[in-house]
């Protein structure tokens, strides 16, 4: 925006002034796309969870899609369902939502754990125990883990900001501007991570 109180006008291609609601939507493309080339940095699980949020939100929706989306991203729904992201009946498949997550979760005895959960969990933890719990599950699950984790909260907000649902935008958007103090607390008692890469293992079908 420094380019529009700099210059006294600024013009798109075709020669005809940009508005400042133009650049911002250009802008926002253009961060969208950065944001999602992260998406590699993601395990199956938590991409297909990514798309079918952006698709879907919380809602429920069809099973075959579903289907169509896990083989896509290199899962299975029974993997999803296996790694406690989504809840299914009879033709419906939905993402879990943060409040119906385990309250007692232990990274450390997750055998399939996933980028989604850590970040759901750390929100939950945020909100309804404050940065010092919070931290301490950062402390669990490494570094490594808990930066992709930010990641992720980062572009999950960036689709809720688009899609006007302001109430998980909040808390997405939450997690990321407290992060600087959660890693300052999560380093005051250094512990053992789940393993020699600073995180437990993501698996993947």
């Amino acid at each position: 925006m420094a380019v529009f109180s700099r210059y006294s006008k600024v013009v798109e291609a075709d020669g005809q002034p940009m508005r400042v609601r133009t650049a911002l939507e250009l802008i926002n493309q253009v961060l969208d796309e950065t944001i999602a080339g992260t998406d590699a940095d993601f395990d199956a699980d938590t991409r297909w969870a990514t798309t079918w949020f952006e698709d879907c939100g919380m809602n429920e929706g069809d099973f075959g899609r579903a289907e169509q989306l896990s083989k896509s991203r290199n899962t299975s729904v029974e993997g999803l369902a296996k790694a406690g992201i989504i809840g299914q009946r009879p033709g419906k498949v939905w993402l879990v939502a943060r409040d119906d997550l385990p309250a007692d979760w232990d990274p450390a005895a997750d055998t399939r754990m996933t980028v989604w959960e850590i970040t759901q969990h750390l929100i939950r933890r945020l909100e309804d125990d404050g940065e010092q719990a919070a931290a301490a599950l950062l402390r669990q699950v490494g570094s490594g883990l808990g930066e992709t984790a930010k990641e992720l909260a980062y572009r999950l907000y960036l689709i809720c900001d688009r899609k006007g649902w302001a109430k998980e935008a909040t808390s997405y958007n939450g997690l990321v501007t407290a992060w600087p103090e959660l890693t300052r607390l999560a380093a005051l008692e250094p512990s053992a991570p789940a393993d020699a890469s600073g995180g437990a293992t993501l698996f993947e079908e």
